[in-house]
């Protein structure tokens, strides 16, 4: 068979056959009565085996390696081939990401994807203090699209450069969608994640962040609910206050958490049940002197009746601390009536 057929039947051009000629890859076995190059049956299938091992992402000299060298193992080769199969669609995937996040930006022209770009690669360094100003930028100068900044929180080991990016994306004006994505967050199998997710969230002042915090209640984490319940306490969400009495029991931010309480006992109704809950707690065999001491600290800031009886019956407590606590509120009380 002549090069021009060998061609048309393998889809390898006349010019590559050439090229693996030369370099001694597949040699015609004939020639015709003009000189003219002719495959045999096996040549053509050599011609094959080097495409299928190309396609592969083998290189030339590698193809002649595993054609001839009897001794040649394919292990460790396609090994290194897998490892650079993933380090090309890592990086072609972070091109996509990035692609698409300028793409939605919607810039009005180059000089805006100039702004952008830097941006977007700023966010990824590794300096904290870059990651900061990239996140300051997004607001003050040309934003950044909100799946970028929602990514960059959540990933955000640096308290202040966490800080800055949760305050970004609250400023976007992209809240909406940011939502749906840090909603994700909170199902990540990695509790950090989850945590930083929750907070963005909190800081987030709308009904649909209000009703993903009142969802993440039940979470299965426990920091996840904690930082749910301090969130909706200062958003008069009443679901929160089994969880925040918790929180003062087991000391676990019991200041903030008993300063949740105080803000929903602005509602009278709710600051019966909420003092109902403390003396709940206080009454219990389970709880600790300390923890005692704090729930009594607690009614300190829950206005109405029930806590007042409360602190009257606990100024007589058998715990010393607990009676000289419930005895100092009953001064304050007195006299701010």
């Amino acid at each position: 068979m002549l090069i021009g057929d060998v061609a048309r039947r393998s889809g390898v051009s006349a010019r590559m056959l050439r090229h693996y000629e030369a370099l001694g890859l597949v040699r015609p076995t004939g020639r015709t009565g003009s000189g003219y190059r002719e495959y045999s049956g096996e040549d053509i299938r050599r011609v094959f085996h080097i495409e299928s091992l190309r396609s592969l992402g083998l290189s030339l000299r590698d193809v002649g390696r595993a054609l001839d060298d009897p001794g040649f193992a394919p292990a460790e080769l396609v090994e290194d081939l897998i490892r650079q199969t993933r380090e090309r669609i890592a990086a072609e995937t972070e091109l996509l990401t990035r692609l698409r996040r300028i793409g939605a930006a919607e810039p009005a022209g180059w000089e805006a994807v100039l702004h952008i770009v830097p941006l977007l690669q700023a966010l990824g360094s590794k300096s904290a203090g870059a990651r900061q100003r990239a996140a300051l930028s997004a607001v003050e100068e040309v934003p950044v699209p909100v799946e970028a900044l929602v990514e960059a929180v959540l990933n955000e080991s640096d308290p202040s450069v966490a800080g800055a990016l949760r305050w970004a994306l609250e400023r976007s004006g992209g809240a909406g969608g940011g939502l749906a994505l840090l909603a994700r967050g909170l199902a990540s199998t990695e509790a950090e994640v989850r945590t930083r997710a929750v907070r963005s969230i909190a800081e987030i002042p709308d009904d649909a962040a209000t009703t993903l915090l009142r969802d993440a209640l039940t979470h299965s984490d426990t920091v996840v609910r904690r930082y749910a319940a301090l969130a909706l306490g200062t958003r008069a969400v009443s679901d929160a206050v089994p969880i925040l009495i918790d929180m003062i029991v087991e000391d676990v931010n019991d200041a903030d958490a008993a300063d949740a309480l105080s803000a929903l006992a602005s509602d009278p109704e709710l600051a019966e049940r909420i003092a109902t809950g403390l003396v709940d707690r206080l009454d219990r065999d389970t709880v600790g002197p300390s923890a005692r001491r704090r729930l009594t600290q607690a009614l300190a800031d829950i206005p109405g009746s029930t806590a007042s009886r409360a602190l009257v019956a606990l100024s007589r407590d058998g715990d010393r601390p607990v009676a000289l606590t419930a005895t100092y509120v009953l001064t304050l009380r007195d006299a701010h009536s």
